[in-house]
């Protein structure tokens, strides 16, 4: 596996764990530690032996404290809009790679840093993180998508309170809102992702797949079509192995032994 400057990534027993590495700038993301996470997506994406991504950054400060603002702040109008298009092409990878990703948020995840977390399936947050999009506040806008995946996760209105402005909420507030799925200890957070990681890749490896797709997909189409979509996707599970070896090892009370076919 390639080493990264700005990325660490790790492989344990079926989960790839990626780590965003500047600590000294709270992990902030720069150019080019978005390029090689898109191209570390691409290698995940191709691994089958990888069955749940989880991300998370260095240190004890910061998930991911924002984009770099040394990096944005002469940037001209042309290169605002590409770097807003790098990010949210990153982040569209992100959120629809095959395997289902969790966001274990250790600190400040600001900016582009909640925009990186609202792009994965799950999060999970020490109780000393810290959400927010303070763009406002800098004279800018979200860039990589958090106008659009924030009021999908919270609905419009606590969106556009968050977006207007600018506030930092806590991990409780995050979690009474929907934004993240589970807050634990900052001691108990990496172990906390590996166990949400673990029973997922207890369950039948296709089917969490297709679940994901279906989610992914269906949100952007009329409920008429998306249930259609699903009809589909359905169908598709009684193709595989692991569905006969499910409803098999119902019938048979014993627990399945799922191979991902």
């Amino acid at each position: 596996m390639k080493e990264y400057q700005n990325l660490l990534y790790e492989f344990d027993g079926g989960i790839g764990i990626i780590t965003i590495n500047r600590p000294k700038a709270l992990n902030a993301l720069n150019g080019a530690t978005m390029r090689e996470l898109n191209e570390l997506l691409d290698v995940i994406a191709q691994d089958p032996s990888v069955k749940v991504v989880i991300i998370t950054g260095s240190g004890e400060k910061a998930f991911v404290a924002g984009a770099d603002i040394t990096e944005m702040q002469s940037m001209s109008a042309i290169e605002g809009r590409n770097w807003g298009k790098l990010g949210q092409a990153v982040f569209d990878k992100l959120e629809n790679l095959p395997q289902p990703v969790i966001a274990a948020v250790n600190g400040f995840a600001l900016g582009g840093g909640c925009e990186l977390a609202m792009a994965c399936d799950i999060r999970i947050a020490s109780d000393k993180a810290k959400f927010g999009q303070p763009e406002v506040t800098l004279g800018i806008t979200p860039g990589f998508a958090g106008t659009q995946r924030l009021p999908r996760l919270v609905g419009k209105g606590r969106a556009k309170e968050l977006l207007f402005t600018g506030d930092m909420i806590d991990a409780a507030e995050a979690y009474r809102i929907g934004l993240v799925n589970k807050v634990v200890p900052p001691e108990e957070l990496m172990a906390a992702a590996k166990a949400m990681a673990q029973k997922i890749m207890s369950r039948a490896p296709m089917a969490v797949q297709l679940c994901k797709a279906a989610v992914n997909e269906g949100m952007d189409m009329d409920l008429q079509s998306a249930v259609a979509y699903e009809a589909e996707v359905f169908g598709l599970c009684f193709a595989t192995a692991d569905q006969k070896e499910g409803m098999a090892a119902f019938v048979e009370k014993r627990k399945a032994n799922f191979t991902g076919k």
